[in-house]
């Protein structure tokens, strides 16, 4: 790919490698066009200037290995210009890694950073990591969490491990587990929680899921690990099915809200924990095992972070 003069690029002409076979043209583009903004690199494709194999494609077309993609000339930014996320940011999640090898890396996910920028957030994890990893060009995310939850998330490096653990999340090859500080005493009998997952947006634009017959098959197992009296109870939470919001829901489902959840929470119970010093959505992903494409088995734990940890110890006092 040829370095792009400041005021803008000359005709380019990128030709796919055989281990970016099925990714769609706009996803490719973003990957390879640095300092491109995405509304032009949309606004290129809609206006058919964007040609693979000389002919015009839409959007979501899907390359083939060998496709040779001719893009026009490109008003692109200074190829000096300041970083747009704070270094503190940047320094804080590169911290945060707790695991990384050619293709793939695994970190413990700070509470309230989203995992993408979107929806008024002009960044997220992945934007910090295309910054943090400038050579390692096609950085995805394997899978989300929600921007208050923290706990083990991946990052696929290359194509092959994103094709690898996606196929290893749709079936049982990926083994996630969760904490979750739930309102009252959790019964050590009530090990599943199944029950349907219907997903709905708000005219605000936000997202809520409900307990609807009409909804996706969803199935969480549960298992107490401390109790604090009939305040409180510290539960692993396993999500066999990935559905949004589903431990949050499941656990209220079952009549034990998450402490500091702000769409699903119990107010009471909420601002008690809150009082102790709990200013948090208690849920993490703490523990992950899966086996990487050699076969090797993975598993990564993350510790949780100081509130938490000050918070359970107030409850136990």
């Amino acid at each position: 790919m040829t370095n792009p003069a400041p005021a803008a690029s000359a005709v380019q002409f990128l030709e796919v490698e055989p281990e970016l076979a099925g990714q769609r043209i706009d996803n490719f583009l973003r990957t390879r066009l640095k300092g491109v903004p995405k509304t032009l690199i949309y606004r290129i494709l809609r206006k058919g200037e964007v040609r693979v194999n000389k002919g015009r494609i839409k959007p979501d077309y899907k390359l083939q290995a060998g496709d040779v993609v001719r893009v026009p000339p490109l008003r692109m930014s200074e190829p000096d210009e300041p970083a747009p996320l704070a270094q503190g940011l940047l320094e804080r999640l590169e911290a945060a890694i707790v695991y990384e090898d050619k293709g793939l890396i695994v970190l413990n996910k700070p509470a309230g950073i989203a995992v993408h920028g979107g929806s008024g957030l002009s960044y997220g994890v992945i934007e910090a990591f295309r910054q943090l990893r400038p050579d390692a060009k096609e950085l995805e995310l394997v899978h989300r969490l929600d921007r208050d939850t923290s706990g083990l998330l991946m990052i696929a490096k290359k194509r092959s491990m994103l094709r690898h653990l996606h196929e290893a999340l749709r079936g049982d090859g990926v083994d996630k587990r969760y904490l979750a500080l739930v309102r009252g005493s959790w019964p050590t009998s009530k090990k599943r929680v199944s029950a349907p997952l219907l997903k709905n947006t708000l005219r605000s634009g936000e997202r809520m899921v409900e307990v609807n017959d009409e909804g996706k098959e969803a199935l969480t197992l549960f298992r107490v690990v401390r109790r604090f009296g009939e305040f409180a109870t510290l539960v692993e939470a396993s999500p066999i099915t990935g559905r949004t919001h589903q431990i949050r829901v499941h656990a209220r489902h079952a009549g034990h809200s998450i402490a500091g959840d702000p769409k699903y929470g119990d107010e009471a119970f909420d601002r008690e924990v809150r009082d102790l010093g709990g200013k948090r959505l208690f849920l993490h992903a703490h523990s992950l095992r899966l086996t990487l494409p050699d076969g090797t088995e993975l598993t990564v734990e993350a510790p949780v972070d100081e509130l938490w940890s000050a918070t359970l110890e107030r409850l136990s006092a």
